[in-house]
């Protein structure tokens, strides 16, 4: 394929509220590269999360055009759009709140499978299994219902399930934010070697200034709907140009170096 895998030109949204309405996305640009990570920062509010749920077709934009592998988002319905779905998967910040916390593991991992129809019935235990296997877990987690396990597993499910549809493209949603470091780490390089085997794009969304100059290629920072600054994730950060950015670097405060020691801003 040649082009952006995915592209997105002027997008707005606006949503009603009782003093008018609110421009969530003000005409927002962007272009992202298969296997490539493209970091999307801002404060609350800027219109991230709704952007996130856009490009996923989870809201119908006002304006604008979308693409997808060359493709017009906009313009499929039914059928033709979910056929298209599984090329693209979402991971939340909170699998608990996004899965049933009373489904087993097993339920969970299969759902996907079946919904695409991706593996027959009598296989699909076995596609489960390799899934698990793919993300570090023990087969016999199968059989645990969401709400038993830690948050690490949760957070390495809610990545198998993602990763059943053999997506090009997985839309991160502030997805390590709520765990602890330590495992934090180790979310991030399972979600590097995915990358490295299957050449998978992300959009990393978060707020975590450190973590996005370890893990994006590249950084767009967004501020009241508008993307105002993109580029390289090192260099944004080390010497932002726009007034957001410029905010988002001093109110980190202070980095970390991969070596653990801290450097002010």
């Amino acid at each position: 394929m040649t082009g952006p895998l995915l592209s997105a030109t002027e997008l707005r949204k606006a949503f009603r509220r009782d003093d008018g309405r609110l421009a969530a996305l003000a005409g927002v640009d962007l272009e992202l590269a298969a296997g490539e990570t493209l970091a999307l920062v801002g404060p609350s509010g800027s219109g991230k999360s709704t952007l996130a749920r856009v490009l996923m077709r989870l809201l119908e934009p006002d304006a604008g055009t979308l693409h997808f592998s060359g493709q017009d988002l906009l313009a499929l319905r039914g059928s033709k759009l979910r056929a298209l779905r599984r090329r693209w998967q979402m991971v939340f910040q909170d699998p608990l709140a996004a899965f049933n916390p009373r489904a087993t593991v097993e339920r969970v991992l299969e759902d996907p499978l079946r919904v695409h129809g991706i593996v027959a019935r009598a296989q699909r235990p076995q596609a489960v299994g390799a899934l698990l296997e793919r993300v570090g877990l023990p087969d016999n987690l199968r059989s645990r219902r969401i709400h038993e396990i830690s948050g690490g597993q949760r957070q390495r499910v809610a990545i198998a399930r993602a990763m059943a549809t053999a997506p090009e493209l997985i839309v991160l949603d502030e997805a390590v934010s709520a765990l602890d470091v330590s495992v934090r780490a180790e979310i991030m390089a399972l979600l590097h070697g995915l990358q490295q085997e299957k050449n998978i794009a992300y959009l990393f969304i978060s707020h975590d200034l450190a973590l996005v100059r370890e893990a994006a290629h590249r950084v767009a920072i967004m501020d009241q709907g508008r993307i105002v600054e993109t580029g390289d994730a090192r260099q944004v950060i080390a010497t932002p140009a726009s007034q957001m950015g410029k905010a988002l670097v001093a109110a980190a405060m202070k980095l970390p170096r991969r070596d653990g020691t801290e450097t002010d801003r």
